[in-house]
């Protein structure tokens, strides 16, 4: 394996491992900026040593054991209680590399998952809420400031703040790393579905990089939604975004080509969606209603995400009912991002013109200055009416504003298709 290949084998390990490794670590040495520190000091020895000797058998399980000799040394420098001493020792016996199944083994009996646990220790009450979403974003799914800052619509230089003061109040604090119950567990559970999902969006539709998904983060939104919902069966906003991320992720096959290209909701192969998923999705929807009204923004997504889902053909989306629906939705969230999904919806049901008037009374919103798909809506929008010049404008300045190599692509394609008709309208 050449050292490219080996450099990229490395990342695509760490962007897999990386949070189980943080969970575990900062179960272990109770310190989040120190749990941070020694999976980079692991992530260094792995690239300095696999490039000679060549990935092991079980990565992770070599990220996880060189990370907790690092740990016991710390620790040991700091003379740690012997108890302490004394429970690191085990791990690193049980966890040599190769015996990946005691990793398994070792996690906490009561969640069942060290990654839930850091995002509950991560959305402790003495954060503030943006402070809990974007440590989470950070330690969870290995996101960049800048990834994060997109998501948020946000300059990254205010997410980097946020992570490190977010970080040290934690510290400063003394948090107990334990899993909270009853009110206080209740009282986090806002900020902890605004992360989960948060983390779905971003492999579902990645921002920045060469591939349209990351479906690593998919699995790991979708395995902790799951988890909540097991833990509290009775809130109902849980189930609703168990309902959302099942439904969207039922797309996920038909969403690219065989080479990665992006295939758009009303362009795609609806029999290649996963029914498993769907049903899943829609039980998961039975439920959120039952236990709610009225319905909260989860559940009301996920009720939209289901009018999809029941489509045959994109011919047969109920898009009145989806109107409705987001309706309800911004009136709850007040959410300019809503408002232009809104947009579209009303584009489908009742023409594009209508549509485009609702996307222009967004254009002073300043939370949505960066945001591409504001020019990518207006562009489509005026395709469809015909003004093609103008919708090559939009969409050229849509493709100039994704960090995504996949959706730059097809965003510059669009813009092609448009110049050409907008010439041939000209000499006709």
């Amino acid at each position: 394996m050449t050292a490219g290949a080996t450099r990229e084998a490395i990342e695509a390990v760490w962007r897999i491992e990386s949070a189980r490794l943080l969970g575990g670590l900062v179960r272990m040495v109770r310190d989040v900026g120190m749990a941070e520190d020694l999976a980079q000091e692991a992530l260094i020895m792995a690239l300095e040593r696999w490039p000679a000797d060549g990935i092991p058998a079980n990565p992770g399980a070599w990220l996880m054991t060189t990370a907790k000799n690092r740990a016991l040394d710390a620790l040991r420098r700091r003379k740690m209680v012997e108890r302490k001493h004394e429970a690191l020792a085990r791990d690193e016996a049980e966890s040599a590399p190769g015996a990946a199944p005691d990793l398994e083994s070792a996690l906490d009996a009561e969640v069942g998952d060290d990654l839930l646990r850091l995002v509950l220790v991560a959305c402790h009450p003495v954060l503030s809420t943006d402070a809990r979403v974007a440590l989470t974003l950070r330690l969870l799914g290995g996101l960049t400031t800048d990834e994060i800052a997109r998501a948020f619509l946000l300059p990254e230089p205010t997410i980097a703040q946020r992570i490190v003061r977010a970080k040290r109040t934690l510290a400063e604090a003394k948090v107990p790393f334990e899993v909270p119950r009853g009110a206080e567990l209740s009282a986090r559970l806002p900020s902890v579905l605004e992360v989960v999902y948060l983390v779905f969006n971003e492999g579902y539709a990645a921002t920045r990089g060469d591939s349209w998904m990351r479906a690593d983060l998919c699995d790991d939104a979708l395995r902790l939604g799951r988890i909540l919902a097991e833990l509290v069966p009775g809130e109902a906003e849980v189930h609703g975004l168990v309902a959302l991320m099942e439904l969207q992720a039922s797309r996920s096959r038909a969403r690219v080509t065989p080479t990665g290209e992006p295939i758009l909701l009303l362009e795609q192969d609806r029999s290649r969606w996963d029914q498993l998923l769907i049903q899943r999705g829609l039980a998961a929807l039975a439920r959120a209603e039952s236990l709610a009204r009225p319905l909260g923004p989860y559940t009301l997504q996920a009720a939209i995400a289901a009018c999809h889902a029941r489509a045959r053909t994109a011919d047969q989306t109920d898009w009145s009912r989806i109107v409705a629906l987001y309706d309800a939705l911004a009136e709850l969230t007040q959410s300019p991002v809503v408002e232009l999904n809104r947009a579209m919806a009303v584009a489908m049901a009742f023409g594009p013109a209508e549509g485009l008037e609702l996307v222009d009374a967004l254009a002073d919103e300043p939370s949505l200055a960066r945001y591409h798909l504001v020019p990518s809506v207006r562009g489509d929008l005026l395709f469809k009416l015909g003004r093609f010049a103008e919708a090559q404008v939009e969409l050229e300045r849509a493709a100039s504003m994704t960090e995504n190599a996949r959706e730059r692509a097809l965003l510059r394609a669009r813009a092609r298709e448009c110049a050409a008709l907008a010439r041939g309208g000209a000499r006709s």
